[in-house]
């Protein structure tokens, strides 16, 4: 039996990427997935690679900026299931990069937008239909730029970080109604976006390689892993906890 056997389990961002691989891996693990993402092609997707396994998803359209959007993707998801028990927050956007002095008024505030406050909306809606359904877990995904800062993408860096203060305020506040919340930070991920950006950028690339004491950028399939596990009853006792999936790059 897999670790999400009869959950409901909803992914945003799972149209390509880390949220792609955690879509799939909840399915992987017996769990009936709601697959949502801006792109509907992107994420009709991924609903075939996890049918095509003999897994369930259906894909429910979900611009998680905006908050009638995140209302209807959860109903979609009660609709179709009945419940949800588990959810993972992986989809973000930065807006821009540069001196912090530099940054437009607007994208740093979309920056936030699309990184912090979207996922302050989907939790606003997952958590009353986990309440309904007697309790559930939340994985909300954030970022090594959160733990140190990062130099040039203050934005981020701050939207993320707000979204590991979010996550251990929700869990104190969640953990007597057996909800618990926690966020993976991932390190440099294999991912599409940062592959075009290390073919752009070659000599940057060796120096991320090296950036964490394996000496290798992870895939997205390692984040998943971690997240499944935090979904899961055999994570039952852990809440409010920021786990870095990052090849030691924090360590280093």
């Amino acid at each position: 039996m897999g670790m999400l056997e009869t959950k409901v389990a909803l992914v945003t961002g799972a149209g390509q990427g880390i949220g792609q691989a955690i879509a799939r891996a909840c399915a992987r693990e017996g769990a009936k997935v709601v697959v949502s993402d801006f792109n509907k092609e992107t994420g009709n997707a991924t609903v075939e690679m996890i049918r095509e396994t003999g897994g369930e998803a259906i894909f429910a359209f979900g611009d998680v900026s905006q908050e009638d959007s995140v209302r209807a993707l959860v109903r979609c998801a009660i609709d179709a299931y009945d419940r949800l028990d588990c959810a993972c927050n992986s989809a973000a956007l930065s807006r821009g990069s540069g001196p912090i002095q530099d940054y437009a008024r607007e994208v740093f505030d979309e920056t936030l937008e699309m990184c912090l406050t979207n996922t302050w909306l989907c939790m606003k809606y997952e958590i009353p239909a986990m309440l309904d359904s007697g309790g559930g877990a939340i994985v909300n995904i954030s970022s090594n730029a959160s733990l140190r800062g990062q130099p040039f993408n203050g934005a981020y860096a701050a939207a993320k970080g707000g979204v590991n203060s979010l996550t251990r305020s929700t869990a104190a506040e969640l953990g007597k109604s057996n909800i618990r919340v926690n966020a993976v930070s991932p390190g440099v991920i294999r991912t599409p976006t940062i592959e075009k950006y290390l073919e752009e950028q070659p000599k940057i690339a060796a120096g991320l390689v090296k950036s964490n004491v394996m000496n290798r950028l992870g895939e997205p399939d390692e984040i998943a892993e971690a997240v499944v596990f935090l979904l899961s009853d055999r994570a039952s006792y852990i809440t409010g906890q920021l786990l870095s999936v990052d090849g030691g790059n924090y360590i280093r």
